[in-house]
């Protein structure tokens, strides 16, 4: 029996499990690609954009490099949260009277925390994929064999030959599941690799310009020699 003809044998149960499915695999595939590319463009963008801010001779020169450089952002969010103060804060406020090491770690948080979200983004989803499409496959099974057993409950004797057709076109919909589940459990364990790389080099940076801005000029001119 081909696909053709499974789909308008099927009833509106297998036709939805099968749909379900197939959605399921296409919005991993299209969540594991995106996050490939994300993770790819910051193991590239990232050192080279921390090596050349910490090369720079002056603040200007180094938002320049960096801005060309980090294609990802979060480099140039982590240092333009080093760099300056942000304007606006009313004197009489509670961040106002905060001294300032304390502002400056509340704004790298800030700038850390936002390359975190889109970093982890898609990750929860994955992992649902992964672990749900077995699922999703097994319901699809157990309902087929269950109509199976009841076309051969109308007329004639139940034999193996009778049976083992429905039943094997039923299981496949468990193999679907697998083919789902398996390659988003395997991209959703290679990318949090990859995820935990990239946010501990930009932590460590966070904790450089930390220390780098309680040790700078007060005009915050010069950057100090190359890491």
């Amino acid at each position: 029996m081909g696909a053709w003809d499974w789909w308008h044998q099927g009833d509106m149960v297998a036709r939805g499990t099968a749909v379900l499915l197939l959605a399921m695999s296409v919005l991993s595939w299209v969540l594991i690609l995106w996050k490939a590319w994300l993770l790819a463009e910051a193991r590239r963008s990232v050192p080279r954009s921390i090596a050349l801010w910490w090369q720079s001779p002056d603040l200007q020169t180094a938002g320049q490099r960096v801005q060309a450089a980090d294609r990802t952002g979060w480099v140039a969010g982590l240092v333009a949260a080093a760099a300056a103060e942000p304007a606006g804060a009313s004197p009489s406020t509670l961040e106002a009277r905060t001294a300032e090491g304390l502002r400056l770690t509340r704004r790298l948080r800030a700038a850390l925390q936002q390359a975190q979200q889109r970093l982890q983004a898609g990750q929860t989803l994955l992992a649902t994929l992964a672990a749900a499409a077995p699922f999703v496959g097994l319901l699809g099974t157990v309902w087929g064999i269950h109509r199976a057993l009841l076309a051969l409950t109308g007329g004639g004797p139940v034999t193996l030959d009778r049976l083992a057709a429905p039943v094997g076109e039923a299981l496949v919909m468990t193999a679907l599941g697998l083919a789902v589940a398996i390659p988003a459990l395997v991209a959703y364990n290679l990318l949090g690799r990859g995820i935990e790389w990239v946010e501990s080099e930009l932590d460590a940076l966070a904790h450089d310009l930390q220390a780098w801005s309680g040790t700078a000029p007060a005009d915050a001119a010069a950057l100090p020699p190359s890491a």
